[in-house]
């Protein structure tokens, strides 16, 4: 009669430890099932399948979390297991694996909460970025209620442990070479076939995102996200031929008033002519503001009336009312308006290297004799902001904690002064310290006699949702919708403020987010997420009219600079919009799903080569797939190869 296989005493601990993984993970993935119950898809078949891809994908994680532990049960000799030195290195590991892993369990609930997700390569950042997340997690929870919860639910599991004799039978047990080999072997060829035959995309099997991201494993999610950082959209994605890429898109960009200089046909350099150039030489202030979904507007139907003073805008401005984020990231946003430009799969330009002296909105500002800087209430080191914009001729004001730029970077950066601030919390200044640091700068650069065209991005719409006491009728720290009000309440003032400015009369003002505060869905793209209003204001000789044209963040500047009749040398992919020939369409991506959307058609490129086509119901924001036409899979594969390509050999400089 055959014996029944099992691991040796000596492995009792990391066995416990491995059925505590899964039962937890199974609980979490409950959890966000219950969570999430309006959203998910509840057929018998997607829930067993959701989860049966769960627990594969916690088998891989927890036998990565193991190999230490299991490689340190096999090597150690016998005569040492159960010395002081083998239960100190055991209780001290034991605990401090449980502990770490307690926490993350805690982290992958307030991650979803933010952002609808297991995590993520926005997790990955987050990791770099110690001060402002442990910040931000200080001021949005309790902390200390929070890490003394871990500490007890550590203790308790501990105990438990020991209470079955666990650690016990690890500390006698005295396996045979073979016993040791064996168990040894078992989990590493467990870790080597997750790592040369699975990929995390692989969890991804269901239409409804929700459902994905369920049968994913934080932990597993996690590190797949710290090895795939960066994309490579010639060998993960549908390709066609590069000189039909950028035919299609020198189709598109074409113009009454565009001429295309480069020999080169993988190329997109154009001169833009304008009959009244050299046009304006207005200053301009340029805010990006953090989260600004356009559904937070009455002009969008919003109720709750927490945006008075970008309604009252909306009527006097050149309004672009069906306008569309590239992106959910603040540098995703960042990239679409400096650089006008699709988002490329992977990170952000803005945060690869090899991103200085691209041919950004400075270089036209730059040519016309402006003043160019960029301010952030925070530290711009956080997410490279400051190598990004100081590498690409911009004089930083930001609020730096010492660090520093490269010696390659050839910029100023100033720093934001203790005296200049009412208000900070963990992401940087309230965005009225901001705007009247900016009003300050303003000033100067009027004595000057320069030019200037200021960038400044905002804070305060953002977790913690904290902001100074007394300005709205919102406490702080209560919520989205406080952080909106206040955002607004901080424009009104730095237009109140302004009008008093002896510049004020020839300094135009554009407003536009750089992402909306949500972009979950059920959906592979959730287009209404994508929806931000932008507003051109002040400009002189301008009537108010809103641009009821659909169109991409990427298109923001282009149209600027239509609407001032400059003349100009360009690489941007965007488009004035208010030109006769304009084409609208939209350009959205996450980190590896890329899409263009015209009218209702919307075409999504996925890594594995897979693409897939739908139609956009605006009411209910649902996508139902449709047949495709070559032609649009062709169009939307153009724009993304072409932008990878310029980018990748560095003809963007």
């Amino acid at each position: 009669m055959a014996q029944k296989v099992k691991f040796p005493a000596r492995f009792s601990i990391l066995i416990y430890f491995i059925v505590w993984f899964l039962i937890v993970s199974f609980l979490i993935r409950i959890s966000f099932f219950i969570w999430e119950y309006d959203q998910v898809s509840w057929s018998f078949t997607d829930v067993a399948r959701t989860l049966a891809t769960g627990l594969f994908f916690d088998v891989g994680a927890v036998a990565f979390v193991s190999l230490p532990a299991a490689l340190y049960y096999a090597i150690l000799p016998n005569p040492l297991v159960g010395s002081l030195l083998d239960k100190i290195v055991v209780w001290f590991f034991t605990s401090l694996t449980v502990f770490i892993l307690i926490f993350t369990f805690f982290a992958e609930f307030t991650f979803w909460d933010e952002f609808k997700s297991r995590f993520n390569f926005i997790a990955v950042d987050y990791l770099i970025y110690t001060y402002e997340v442990i910040a931000n997690i200080n001021q949005s929870y309790p902390l200390p209620l929070l890490i003394s919860g871990v500490l007890l639910l550590t203790a308790g599991l501990l105990f438990l442990f020991y209470k079955e004799k666990a650690f016990a039978r690890t500390f006698t047990g005295k396996p045979k070479f073979l016993e040791r080999i064996a168990s040894l072997a078992v989990v590493i060829l467990v870790v080597l076939f997750y790592t040369g035959f699975i990929t995390n995309s692989s969890a991804e099997w269901s239409a409804n995102r929700y459902n994905s991201e369920i049968s994913k494993d934080g932990i597993y999610s996690f590190f797949a996200a710290f090895r795939n950082n960066q994309l490579q959209y010639e060998r993960l994605y549908t390709t066609i031929s590069n000189d039909k890429a950028f035919d299609i898109i020198d189709a598109r960009l074409e113009g009454e008033n565009v001429h295309f200089t480069a020999k080169d046909t993988h190329s997109i350099h154009r001169v833009i002519s304008d009959s009244l150039s050299p046009g304006k030489k207005s200053n301009v202030v340029f805010i990006l503001v953090e989260s600004l979904s356009a559904s937070f507007m009455k002009e969008f139907g919003n109720d709750d009336a927490i945006t008075p003073f970008l309604d009252s805008l909306a009527q006097k401005s050149v309004f672009l009312d069906n306008l569309y984020a590239t992106g959910t990231r603040t540098v995703r946003g960042m990239e679409a308006v400096t650089l006008s430009i699709p988002p490329t799969p992977g990170q952000s330009i803005v945060k690869r290297p090899d991103n200085a002296n691209l041919y950004t909105v400075n270089n036209v500002f730059k040519s016309k004799g402006y003043d160019c800087n960029f301010f952030y209430g925070g530290d711009g080191y956080f997410d490279n902001m400051n190598a990004y914009f100081g590498g690409n001729g911009f004089t930083i004001y930001d609020r730096g904690r010492g660090s520093i730029l490269s010696d390659k970077i050839k910029t100023t950066r100033n720093n934001i002064e203790d005296d200049e601030v009412t208000f900070e919390n963990a992401w940087g200044i309230c965005d009225e310290d901001i705007f009247n640091k900016m009003l300050s700068v303003a000033d100067k650069q009027y004595a000057s006699g320069m030019p200037f065209f200021n960038f400044i991005m905002t804070t305060s719409n953002h977790r913690p949702y904290t902001y100074p006491d007394g300005k709205i009728d919102i406490p702080s720290g209560t919520g989205r919708q406080g952080t909106v009000k206040y955002t607004d309440f901080a424009l009104r003032e730095l237009f109140a403020k302004a009008k008093a400015k002896p510049w004020y009369k020839n300094t135009v003002f554009v407003i536009i987010a750089d992402h909306c505060a949500s972009s979950a869905g059920k959906d592979e793209i959730d287009i209404a997420n994508y929806h931000i209003p932008a507003f051109i204001v002040n400009l002189e000789g301008q009537e108010p009219l809103k641009i009821k044209k659909q169109c991409s963040q990427i298109d923001i500047f282009p149209t600027l600079f239509g609407l001032m009749h400059w003349s100009y040398d360009t690489d941007f992919f965007g488009r004035n919009v208010l030109e006769p020939g304009f084409e609208e369409r939209s350009l959205m991506g996450t980190y590896r799903k890329l899409s263009l959307m015209r009218g209702n058609k919307v075409m999504i490129l996925s890594d594995q080569q897979k693409q897939a086509s739908y139609l956009w119901n605006a009411n209910d924001n649902s996508l139902k797939p449709c047949p495709a036409t070559r032609s649009f899979l062709d169009e939307t594969i153009a724009w993304y190869q072409t932008a990878d390509y310029l980018f990748n050999h560095k003809m963007l400089k």
